[in-house]
């Protein structure tokens, strides 16, 4: 049966319908304009409406453009239109009894907050009001510790991580390319340009030096006490992975694990869920100098060699602190451009470095930062969008 089978009244409910589902799939992020909701609701005149495979296939052909968008169709739809003859719309966000027992899987918290989200039919004084709250809400955000977030303040926590920007800072490099304002003279384009002239040089051309962005290198803490700092973190080393594809990113509990290649995975929740799959020891015990003494050995070279900036996350409670440990950083601090260790005990004013592992760690480092709240972390940003300093290597050179 096609919806121009149905009463007008009927064929009224499931046009809402659709364009409340089109509304929930913005929400979760996925780019549906209202182009595609006429054209699902052209297309749902053709089909058996009552076939709910032949719906879900219709709709996704329709809403799907992008493979990472496939999960979150599915999870959405599962959730907005319960599996029933009369194919009531569901409003509450609670899974079934039979999916509740299941391990939830990538983009159903995203899908989830979607549907619970209010219809837009607020009158504009309650937006208005609803504005100024959220203005407040939001500056009160800025400071909260992460740890003492509520469910609802973390997923508008990960909102704001995902609107932050990362300005290049531009690293010169040893190569050269053709620039007109360039300092160095590229004799053969200049001798090869006089050959139109009879020989007569008059265009001088020149060369300057290539500018990338500086690689930054991230090693995060997944111990218990860094789990929630951590977990948040990585939503914004996601952000910054897709404009600058120079990101490396380690995760380090009891032992050390590249994340890189899931982290580069266009869906955050996709990412982060294959980054968690990959590691055996989050939340576990910690174990920082084995862990920088693996890294050192096997990627020090690999992802340290263009001058990187290394991000350490860590509260730096190390349980077996020895000599090793500042061994460890100092061949770390020496290997890198720049070291900045963001600690979530800074957000404590009485903070003093008094445990043996912080002692050991603090004299090797460039910068010691907060990382705990939003705050912090737009703070970071703008350090790390400052001109980068001159390599240890060329320093040591100077003095000697």
């Amino acid at each position: 049966m096609a919806i121009n089978h149905l009463a007008p009244e009927q064929t009224e409910q499931f046009a809402d319908n659709i364009v409340g589902f089109a509304r929930a799939l913005r929400a979760a992020g996925m780019p549906v304009g209202p182009g595609a909701v006429i054209d699902a609701m052209s297309a749902l005149q053709v089909i058996d409406i009552g076939n709910r495979g032949d719906v879900f296939t219709t709709l996704e052909a329709i809403f799907v453009k992008r493979h990472e968008h496939a999960l979150i169709f599915k999870q959405a739809f599962n959730l907005f239109f319960r599996a029933s003859e009369e194919w009531k719309h569901m409003l509450d966000s609670v899974p079934l009894p039979e999916q509740a027992k299941k391990k939830p899987q990538a983009g159903s918290r995203r899908v989830q907050e979607a549907m619970s989200q209010p219809r837009m039919t607020e009158t504009p004084q309650h937006q208005e009001q609803d504005l100024r709250l959220s203005v407040s809400d939001k500056e009160i955000l800025q400071k909260k510790d992460f740890a003492q977030m509520s469910a609802a303040e973390i997923s508008e926590a990960l909102r704001a991580i995902e609107r932050m920007h990362l300005p290049q800072a531009e690293l010169l490099t040893r190569r050269h390319r053709p620039d007109p304002r360039g300092l160095r003279l590229d004799l053969r384009r200049t001798l090869r340009a006089s050959l139109r002239s009879g020989g007569e040089i008059i265009d001088i051309h020149r060369r300057g030096r290539i500018e990338k962005p500086a690689p930054i290198v991230a090693l995060l803490d997944i111990s218990g006490s860094m789990s929630e700092y951590t977990r948040l973190f990585l939503h914004f080393l996601h952000g910054i992975t897709d404009a600058r594809k120079r990101v490396s990113v380690f995760l380090f509990g009891t032992r050390l694990t590249n994340v890189t290649r899931a982290l580069r995975q266009r869906d955050p929740d996709e990412a982060l869920a294959s980054c968690s799959a990959s590691v055996e020891d989050w939340a576990g015990g910690t174990r920082i100098s084995a862990s920088l003494h693996n890294f050192n050995k096997l990627w020090a070279r690999r992802v340290l060699s263009q001058g990187a900036i290394v991000l350490l996350i860590s509260d730096g409670l190390e349980r077996e602190a020895d000599s090793k440990l500042a061994f460890e950083m100092d061949r770390l601090h020496r290997s890198c451009r720049r070291l900045i260790w963001l600690n979530p005990l800074l957000r404590f004013s009485g903070f003093e470095a008094k445990a043996q592992g912080i002692k050991m760690m603090l004299p090797h480092v460039d910068e010691f930062r907060p990382v705990h709240n939003l705050s912090s972390i737009q703070e970071l940003i703008t350090t790390l969008s400052r001109p980068l300093p001159p390599h240890h290597r060329s320093l040591i050179r100077s003095a000697a």
